[in-house]
């Protein structure tokens, strides 16, 4: 496509995950060249009325019907940017939206972004394609706690993100507290093994061939007491440390790779993402989880790993917008 390119940024968002977006969009935006994109942005409010960022202050009534100028906005710019974490923008419903629009968007689809919101969902999807992950349960509303690994174990939300609602429990009475913590985000809850062993990420990008980034080692510091890669260890200034490429065997680091690749692959994902591992002390590599739209600052992990792969931030954003292009031209052939 010949031109400047009307890109619109998708920011903020209902969930608790919020300001990171925010923080996410604007590292986005100040990365899309100005003498190569128009810039837009689609700010969501934690109430959910869509605002456009046209410095008029002009407001959209709250989806599912919109009646104002959004629509017609995102109808009318090349590509949508969503910078959107957790429930309400990472888990497919806004997807839907953009497909209804028929207007190209940067990230995994309608699928690939429900599935890898739902961890319950997604493990049993990796566990029938051969991909390696952590062990759990499932509760849902009205079942008692319970927890078959014994402790240390890990309470979370199905479907969230950030470690919000995330609980490290160590007996049955923090195990009964975790899980009524966890049922206030959701009416699903995974209890999940504890898994001793060293944290590690990497990136995924492209479409129909995807490639894998180097991965990276968390060396976690959170500030909240808690002895694991908890919210302050992820978004406080100093909380953790990335070590890349990860301090482990060649064969165990080409493992991750190779699995980052085949759970995106696996989860029907496309355009980016980052997985999530454990790798035990014997170099067994386990998937914790599949992030389709990880924090995007240029100095989150996702952006951390490209670079240190010879990817640029810049670059980066501009192979995910081609990647949302390409993907849009490739499916507008087919026949409905």
């Amino acid at each position: 496509m010949s031109g400047r390119l009307r890109v619109a940024v998708l920011l903020g968002g209902r969930s608790s995950e919020h300001e990171i977006s925010l923080a996410s969009a604007r590292s986005v935006i100040d990365a899309l060249d100005p003498e190569r994109y128009d810039t837009v942005t689609v700010e969501i409010g934690r109430d959910g009325r869509w605002e456009l960022g046209t410095g008029n202050g002009s407001v959209a009534e709250t989806l599912p019907v919109p009646t104002s100028k959004v629509p017609a906005t995102l109808g009318e710019v090349d590509v949508v940017f969503p910078v959107l974490h957790g429930p309400f923008g990472e888990d497919g419903t806004v997807q839907g939206l953009l497909e209804l629009a028929g207007v190209p968007y940067v990230g995994a689809g309608v699928l690939g972004s429900a599935l890898a919101m739902d961890k319950d969902v997604f493990k049993a999807v990796m566990r029938d394609r051969g991909v390696p992950v952590t062990r759990n349960i499932t509760l849902r509303q009205g079942e008692g706690p319970e927890n078959p690994f014994g402790y240390p174990a890990f309470v979370k939300p199905a479907r969230l993100g950030s470690s919000v609602g995330i609980s490290k429990v160590h007996d049955d009475d923090e195990l009964a507290t975790a899980v009524a913590l966890a049922f206030e985000h959701d009416e699903k809850v995974l209890v999940e093994e504890f898994v001793d062993g060293v944290e590690v990420e990497c990136g995924v990008l492209g479409n129909e061939q995807p490639e894998a980034s180097l991965p990276g080692e968390i060396e976690s510091h959170g500030f909240e007491g808690a002895d694991w890669y908890d919210y302050s260890a992820k978004y406080a200034e100093g909380g953790m440390d990335l070590v890349v490429p990860p301090r482990l065997e060649q064969d165990v680091i080409e493992r991750v790779q190779e699995l980052a690749v085949q759970a995106f692959v696996a989860g029907e994902v496309e355009g980016m993402a980052r997985v999530d591992f454990f790798v035990r002390p014997g170099g067994e590599v386990l998937v914790n989880e599949l992030n389709t739209i990880p924090g995007f600052t240029a100095t989150s992990v996702y952006a951390k790993l490209f670079e240190a792969s010879g990817v640029p931030y810049p670059e980066l954003v501009d192979r995910l917008v081609q990647l949302a292009l390409e993907r849009h031209e490739r499916r507008s052939r087919l026949k409905y």
